[in-house]
């Protein structure tokens, strides 16, 4: 099995962060002789060519970009080790990194993490939102320890990664009251034909599901916005652009907070949430403590 030199590796991060061999030499007090011979070394031992030649200057190359990616990754994580076993004990914390996809309202993403605030070693967390797929990218070179998504592991990604399903429930719409006042008189769900509508955009995994359902029950809604950020969608349902929908697992939560009014709930549509992670089986104490909590309580009511 081929092994990675992290010497001649680290040289090639330096370089690569540094802008040349010239300006790396003088950050390591080498002569960059010898650093364009370490640099030789590790592209013949890895097969690829890292730099190529751009006038006077080296750039890397795509398979160059890759590697330096996790290079970062590797050094970054040592350089933090180091920084955590330097600090005192009693100050040391757990790190917690974790990837929240933008399409998870931020109300469900702060009920999932909960669990992991109050453990006994409280771990210092550090989120991340962002689209899936960019995050995905991280968690593979272990920028995060977990991503919470509202689906599995996409199979279209060359991302290593297992999908854990935390838990599932239906769909409630919520309406400001000044919007609700301005309403027919008919029953839910049929009042979806002749409200405004505000719905996720298509990058959410329940969109389609939303819209299937709503075609099964003849129902053409008037759509008036959508919205990849959830908190967006959120924001503008609780100002009175339009109805709104949400997790049945956290309506009660946001109906409280915004004043809004619950029209009704249905099971017809589902919304799943996942942690995703580079391990097949659960053992950063943190993503256990959302685990365990997220399947013993959270969804049991919107089940």
């Amino acid at each position: 099995m081929r092994q990675i030199n992290y010497k001649h590796l680290h040289y090639f991060w330096v370089v690569a962060k540094a802008g040349g061999v010239g300006k790396a030499a003088e950050q390591l007090h080498l002569t960059p002789q010898s650093i364009s011979s370490q640099l030789g070394l590790l592209e013949e031992s890895l097969g690829v060519q890292l730099f190529r030649k751009s006038g006077r200057k080296l750039e890397l190359t795509d398979t160059g970009r890759l590697v330096l990616g996790y290079a970062e990754a590797i050094f970054v994580l040592g350089e933090e080790m180091l920084d955590a076993l330097h600090q005192h004990p009693a100050r040391r914390a757990l790190q917690f990194k974790v990837g929240i996809a933008d399409v998870v309202p931020k109300t469900m993403a702060y009920q999932l993490l909960e669990p992991a605030i109050h453990m006994d070693e409280q771990p210092k967390m550090l989120c991340r939102e962002g689209r899936l797929a960019a995050l995905l990218g991280d968690l593979a070179v272990h920028k995060l320890d977990l991503v919470i998504a509202d689906r599995a592991m996409p199979g279209n990604l060359n991302v290593r990664g297992f999908s854990h399903l935390l838990g599932e429930c239906g769909i409630s719409f919520l309406a400001s009251p000044a919007l609700v006042a301005s309403f027919k008189s008919t029953s839910f769900p049929a009042l979806l034909a002749e409200v405004p509508l505000l719905l996720p955009g298509e990058d959410a995994a329940v969109r389609p599901k939303l819209m299937r359902w709503l075609d099964s029950l003849h129902i053409r809604p008037n759509i008036v916005g959508e919205f990849d950020d959830s908190a967006l969608l959120n924001a503008f349902g609780q100002e009175g652009v339009g109805v709104y929908p949400v997790p049945t697992a956290i309506a009660k939560w946001v109906q409280q907070r915004s004043g809004s009014v619950l029209l009704g709930t249905t099971n017809a549509v589902i919304e799943q949430f996942y942690a995703i992670s580079t391990e097949r089986r659960l053992t950063h104490p943190a993503v256990v403590a959302i685990s365990q909590a997220a399947r013993q309580a959270m969804f049991v009511e919107g089940k």
